[in-house]
């Protein structure tokens, strides 16, 4: 159902709240460079530091912006279920296509807890849902059995694999069918190799056109080409990864002019030193 690139989109703010305004040019801006799909409210969209209002204005003003031309997938997960569903909900009744869930953090549950939760939201909302999977943010990772028992469920169609175990994808991949989605920008290739349909991306918020390209070429069948694109951006999309996401991607798109360079604590501004080699990675690519 969702395949290609999908942007997970920066929540760009201004004087501490949400730029609507460039908000709306970014996600223009993705759509005219090939990008398959939006995805606010996400890890990128730090939506761990928005309120329940501020979260719900950026999918409302997505939808809006959007109009049909791509799927709109809004972050909706919680450690917490019934707020988990409240957001699903919220997404579904807003208009967009799909919800994406992490998994649930602090809280560590056991597998039986994951797959209860997770069921739970989709036996409650009637809309495509997408697994998100990234132990290193959660300490908690959806075991391949677990994530083959929820590919069951008819509204959970898709698992967003930021693990970086090109073995976890395959293993899921021999369990099931669900569709498989890279959440990790250097491993969008290899992981398209053994089966993944396209990647949540977070270099697509800066290069969407080239990240979008290398998944399209692949797909197609056009593997040399799509792997010079990935040879020839992979020293950027290392960079915007120098820093905890997502400082050097909203750094790199204030070196682009395209927002403002504010971002919410705990997360600070990207270091000089970073910031440094970052410009000189998107020189390279003439993006500034």
């Amino acid at each position: 159902m969702f395949s290609g690139s999908l942007c997970a989109i920066v929540t760009p703010f201004k004087k501490g709240t949400i730029d609507e305004e460039a908000l709306r040019n970014l996600i223009e801006f993705q759509i005219q460079n090939g990008t398959k799909g939006i995805v606010p409210c996400g890890t990128t969209g730090e939506s761990a530091t928005m309120s329940h209002e501020e979260h719900r204005r950026v999918i409302d003003i997505t939808v809006e912006v959007v109009n049909k031309r791509v799927p709109v997938i809004a972050g909706t997960g919680s450690n917490s279920t019934n707020e988990a569903l409240l957001l699903t909900r919220y997404a579904k009744e807003a208009g967009a296509d799909g919800a994406l869930l992490i998994t649930p953090y602090y809280i560590k549950p056991t597998q039986e807890g994951l797959f209860r939760h997770y069921r739970q939201v989709a036996d409650g909302v009637d809309i495509p849902q997408i697994l998100y999977n990234v132990p290193g943010r959660t300490c908690v990772s959806i075991s391949p059995e677990t994530v083959a028992r929820l590919a069951a469920h008819p509204n959970i169609v898709a698992i967003k694999d930021a693990t970086a175990s090109l073995d976890y994808a395959s293993e899921i991949h021999s369990l099931c069918d669900i569709a498989i989605l890279s959440g990790n920008d250097s491993l969008n290739l290899p992981l398209l190799s053994i089966g993944a349909k396209g990647a949540i991306s977070v270099a697509a918020n800066v290069i969407p056109r080239q990240v979008s390209d290398m998944i399209d070429l692949f797909l197609a069948g056009n593997t040399k080409k799509s792997e010079e694109l990935h040879k020839k951006i992979f020293p950027l999309v290392r960079t915007l990864f120098i820093e905890t996401n997502p400082i050097p991607v909203k750094a790199a798109l204030e070196m682009m002019g395209m927002i403002g360079g504010e971002i919410r604590m705990p997360l600070t501004p990207l270091s000089d030193k970073a910031a440094s080699q970052l410009r000189a990675e998107m020189e390279k690519l003439d993006l500034i």
